[in-house]
């Protein structure tokens, strides 16, 4: 959860629409802003026009009025701007709560998705142990067998293709024993991926495969579950909201918007006499020959929304096909790994007898290796089916959508 690039992405992209959301919100609040400045500026008169020969008629000298004017004026003023009445821009907002659902459902469907893989990779590296381990037990019980017929042999009690099949028994054995050792070497390197770790990192797993029967569940209070759980589901409904958010926002184009500003403050010669000033302006907008363009815009997010309305309907058909799938997939694998342990312990009996049948001399040592070889093939099929069973039980609580909370209820830990 810490290490793994993909949900270190997710929460990147759930801060990035935080942000946003922020930003949708900052357009529907009162904008209020303090400002102060003071300036000193020298005017030209005669080059604005003004004609000093017409003072006269007011009983002014022109020749003492100066046509160059220097001013200096400081101002300070509290303005503040707020939208009163804007649907769609209302609209949004709500809608942008849903995107943030989007993202969020996103990345926890990321974690549920790399609980599955992690689940899934561990349980693998468990069966490549008990591959490992019963391989070598088996190469050492051979080693043992071998050594026994090498010395009936050397003594003269037995033949020499007795000798011969035991080493060739035991070599096969020594071989399957690195062949365990190579995959469990190379799926650990792949359960250190998924977590974020080194390829060499050493990883000692703790947990022995388990097996508890997952108790049935009706597959309608499954589909049931997955409906209020599924992340990409919830994802689908919140799209579909931020949609009708969005149609009904390109509507609400239609209606007029009002919105305020204005100001307060002092102006005033820099050293002299200051005094109140304030602007108060109500605005008022009708749209005017738009209905082209919001037709249109109108028809796009129409598209949208009915896409997304198919992908909801698919979305439940799959649901239901997944949910089937897994039920099935946890009833068989149940059934094959009481066949397969059922298998293992006739194997071992089978064994058994073989052995006590060589050690009498009754039989030669070749359905003894016989024996052998069911044994082994009996524990990697008991090995197998454990995986697959837990494995199926994994993805019936990532096709419920409850994998993320609820992984060791189904792996009966």
């Amino acid at each position: 959860m810490e290490r793994n690039v993909r949900l270190q992405y997710d929460r990147a992209n759930l801060k990035q629409v935080h942000g946003d959301t922020r930003g949708v919100l900052a357009a529907l609040e009162p904008d209020l802003r303090f400002t102060a400045q003071s300036g000193a500026q020298e005017i030209n008169l005669a080059a604005q026009g003004f004609k000093p020969a017409q003072l006269a008629k007011f009983g002014i000298n022109p020749a003492t009025f100066p046509l160059i004017v220097k001013v200096q004026t400081t101002e300070v003023q509290l303005s503040a701007s707020q939208v009163l009445f804007n649907l769609p821009d209302y609209e949004l907002l709500r809608g942008s709560k849903s995107e943030v659902a989007v993202v969020n459902f996103t990345e926890l469907a990321s974690e549920g998705d790399l609980i599955l893989a992690v689940g899934t990779a561990y349980l693998k590296v468990i069966s490549d142990q008990s591959n490992l381990a019963n391989a070598q037990a088996q190469e050492r019980y051979s080693q043992t067998q071998f050594s026994q017929a090498d010395d009936k042999f050397k003594a003269g009690v037995s033949v020499r293709l007795d000798s011969l099949r035991a080493q060739v028994d035991f070599q096969q054995r020594q071989q399957a024993t690195i062949a365990a050792q190579t995959q469990l070497a190379k799926d650990l390197i792949q359960l250190n991926r998924i977590m974020g770790l080194p390829a060499n990192q050493q990883v000692t797993l703790t947990d022995a495969a388990p097996f508890a029967e997952l108790a049935a569940m009706p597959l309608e209070a499954a589909k049931l579950t997955a409906y209020k759980h599924r992340k990409d589901f919830l994802s689908l409904l919140a799209q579909v909201d931020v949609a009708n958010r969005e149609l009904k926002a390109v509507r609400y184009q239609r209606l007029p918007t009002v919105a305020f500003n204005g100001y307060y403050g002092v102006l005033g010669q820099t050293d002299g006499m200051y005094h109140g000033v304030f602007t108060a302006q109500g605005t008022l907008k009708f749209p005017i020959f738009r209905e082209a363009g919001q037709r249109g815009e109108e028809e796009s997010v129409d598209a949208q929304l009915l896409a997304l309305h198919q992908r909801l309907a698919d979305a439940r058909i799959a649901i239901d096909g997944q949910i089937r799938s897994s039920m099935l997939d946890v009833q068989s694998y149940a059934e094959l790994v009481k066949v397969a342990q059922s298998n293992v312990d006739l194997a071992q009996q089978e064994l058994s007898d073989e052995h006590d049948r060589f050690a009498a001399g009754i039989d030669t040592n070749l359905p003894l290796v016989d024996a052998e070889a069911s044994v082994t093939g009996a524990q990697a099929q008991l090995v197998q089916a454990l995986y697959q069973y837990n494995v199926a039980k994994l993805y019936l609580a990532r096709n419920t959508g409850i994998v993320e909370s609820r992984y060791r209820t189904y792996l009966g830990k």
